[in-house]
């Protein structure tokens, strides 16, 4: 099996080797992956960031568009003909029609190319002319990221982190009740082992409603045409005497290892190893809402996922000859706009401690890391309420249940990150100074003159970062 994988990898290298030349020689390409935890705004982040790509009358924080300097940007079909193309139109006409509406969730990967026509800058400005540069954008849905971590646990491990962590947690209760009446050591009886697949399943989907981000298998969330398959049937069993062949735990552990190396690895090689540049959204504001646990379980499981990248410089050789590494990782909190601009601060101070672990170890890899606090597309307006006799900050929008206009304050964010951390780790159940509130709003309706893309915020410093360097 080593064998069969080291010459598997040797034939995608050869195979790709002279697509990479021409790349680096002729028409640069540039592989960003958008990629976050369940509804952190993917979607709508690539929508509105291809959109003002291509209209750039709000994009004066990427450098290129404000000096005037990218000629043109039109999309051309994505270069991988065996992935889904990411579907820009349909959902820009969601997010800009008479009655604006979120665009669906990310249930697969899917691609996009956007190319730009780039003036060059400086000497080379008189000598030569506008260059193209691909800009590959690559969205992985949210509820598959975690399972990238399992790749270096085995079964036994697994399932011992993962029952210590849901042993405490309601949702979890009716799942293991039914693990009481399971003997792990038993011959394999497929309804059996079915149930048990299907019960974790249920937590799985409580937990994720419920706040929690440590929801793996992500692919139990979202199976696609596994649905049913073996590969899809498994679940933690609690430690116990050795299981003979055949057994429900020797089966669930070969199940296992087989959703690793058929589901997980490929997705792994196939699309995050070979991201130049990567952006991971988190709706921070979304888990300080529902408290310190949310937080502190948010924090886990971005550690984690980073800990899948292999970040580092793209020396022209290195790059060549061994693959890409990721150079840049931002990590965005998104719906900024759920915040008046005066708290922005502290949501990209927030964000930046709980990324703290992760950014240290790209870091130190050698990849450059930011934090931000965005809005891929601006939903709300600011105001300033006067309440029992000061002011307060606040924002107005419109209600995705009602449709109604409603004013939210929800609560100052801490000058200090460090208080919501300390919390978030001692096991705290709520905030000790206060409470963070959240509205779900819809879309505004948009009056877009021509030249201009969707209203946002910082959504051209993100660009910026993130590929300003390569135009």
């Amino acid at each position: 099996m080593v064998i069969s994988q080291l010459a598997e990898g040797l034939t995608r290298g050869v195979e790709g080797l002279g697509d990479r030349v021409s790349g680096a020689l002729f028409e640069p390409v540039l592989r960003l992956g958008v990629t976050g935890l369940a509804r952190a705004g993917k979607t709508v982040f690539i929508t509105s960031l291809v959109a003002n790509l291509m209209d750039r009358g709000r994009m004066p924080g990427l450098f290129a568009a404000s000096e005037g300097r990218i000629a043109a940007a039109f999309l051309q079909p994505q270069p991988d003909d065996t992935l889904p193309r990411f579907d820009f139109e349909h959902h820009l006409a969601a997010l800009t029609a008479a009655e604006p509406h979120w665009p669906e969730s990310t249930r697969a990967v899917s691609e996009l190319r956007l190319s730009l026509r780039v003036r060059p800058t400086g000497l080379l400005a008189g000598v030569t002319g506008p260059r193209t540069v691909h800009l590959d954008i690559v969205d992985y849905p949210g509820e598959w990221l975690l399972d990238l971590a399992l790749m270096d646990k085995s079964y036994e491990v697994w399932s011992a982190e993962v029952l210590a962590r849901i042993e405490k947690r309601p949702e979890a209760g009716a799942y293991l009740a039914a693990l009481g009446g399971v003997d792990p050591a038993a011959p394999l009886h497929e309804p059996v082992a079915q149930g048990l697949a299907q019960g974790f399943t249920a937590y799985l989907h409580a937990a994720r409603d419920a706040g929690f981000y440590d929801c793996t298998p992500g692919r139990f969330l979202l199976p696609g045409d596994l649905a049913g398959s073996p590969v899809v049937t498994f679940a933690p069993l609690p430690e116990g005497a050795a299981a003979p062949r055949k057994s429900l735990r020797a089966e669930m552990a070969r199940r296992y290892e087989a959703y690793k190396r058929d589901v997980v690895r490929p997705f792994f090689r196939d699309h995050f190893s070979r991201i130049d540049r990567q952006v991971v959204l988190v709706d921070a504001l979304d888990a300080i809402h529902k408290g310190p646990q949310a937080v502190e379980d948010m924090r886990r499981a971005m550690a984690e996922i980073m800990g899948t990248f292999r970040p580092g410089r793209n020396a022209f050789l290195t790059r060549l000859l061994i693959g890409r590494r990721v150079e840049k990782i931002l990590f965005a909190a998104t719906k900024a706009d759920h915040l008046h601009h005066n708290q922005h601060p502290q949501l990209t101070a927030i964000m930046a401690a709980l990324m703290r672990e992760a950014r240290d170890r790209a870091d130190f890899a050698g990849a450059e890391t930011g934090a931000m606090a965005i809005a891929a597309l601006r939903a709300t307006v600011e105001e300033q309420l006067s309440h029992e006799g000061r002011d307060l900050d606040c924002v107005r929008g419109r209600l995705l249940e009602t449709g109604k206009q409603a004013v939210l304050y929800p609560g100052a964010l801490p000058q200090d990150p460090g208080a919501l951390l300390s919390a978030s780790r001692s096991g705290a159940t709520r905030w000790l100074d206060g409470e963070y509130n959240v509205m779900r709003f819809a879309p505004a309706r948009l009056n877009l003159r021509p030249g201009e893309g969707p209203p946002h915020i910082r959504l051209d410093r993100a660009a910026e970062f993130l590929f300003g360097d390569r135009l």
